[in-house]
């Protein structure tokens, strides 16, 4: 985090906001390390229920909903992890040819017109559904299903947190605008084993031809 600058009378201003900026990211890390023991109890239950079923022919439609459950759980809390992670759907084939403040102020816009009203709308939408799950104590059609107000309950929690870290997006991308930052997102060092495997064999691949380059200029 960039130190305020005391010419800058905005400085304390943004200094605040990265701080909370800084909660947020904190918050949708922790919950993203949640989400993956999420991951490995559906398929720890899928595997379970499958073997039970096959070899014993017993089967439950309350293990197959829970396998939906939390599936909807990782993908709906998950959301502000792959944001934070700058990890969802992007144009590469363009965005890699932008500058870093151009691709800042395009982000910025996207967040402003689209993303935030879609989480406002999608809340405003999705409460009264849980609501009505809760007070009625709304149960699965299926036999032997589960109660639905948890699952439904995902849907305003889900774009509550997507909510959330688009304000976290939106604070880096102006500080960095504004010169308080010096990335406009989260440094992160999450590749794929493959992909750093990758990038070390080429910067080893590149140290050796140097050494040769300099061995034949001798």
């Amino acid at each position: 985090m960039a130190a305020p600058r005391p010419s800058d009378p905005w400085s304390p201003k943004v200094q605040a906001l990265l701080k909370l900026s800084d909660l947020i990211d904190r918050a949708n890390l922790w919950l993203g390390k949640f989400i993956m023991w999420l991951i490995l109890a559906a398929v720890v239950i899928s595997a379970g229920n499958a073997i039970v079923r096959k070899a014993f022919n017993i089967g439950s439609n309350a293990w197959l909903e829970i396998q939906w459950y939390l599936f909807a759980g990782v993908f709906m809390l998950g959301v502000g992890y792959v944001m934070l992670k700058n990890a969802h759907v992007r144009i590469d084939f363009i965005s890699s040819k932008l500058s870093a403040r151009t691709n800042a102020i395009i982000d910025s816009l996207g967040i402003v017109v689209f993303t935030i009203p879609l989480a406002i709308i999608m809340v405003w939408l999705g409460w009264p559904l849980f609501e009505r799950a809760w007070d009625s104590g709304e149960m699965s059609e299926n036999a032997g299903g589960l109660i639905r107000w948890p699952v439904l309950a995902l849907l305003p929690a889900g774009f509550v947190i997507l909510l959330a870290q688009s304000i976290s997006e939106l604070i880096k991308r102006l500080a960095f605008l504004t010169g308080h930052l010096a990335e406009p997102f989260t440094p992160t060092d999450d590749k794929l084993v493959e992909v750093k495997f990758a990038e070390e064999l080429a910067a080893e691949a590149a140290r050796r031809e140097a050494a040769l380059a300099a061995g034949k200029a001798r």
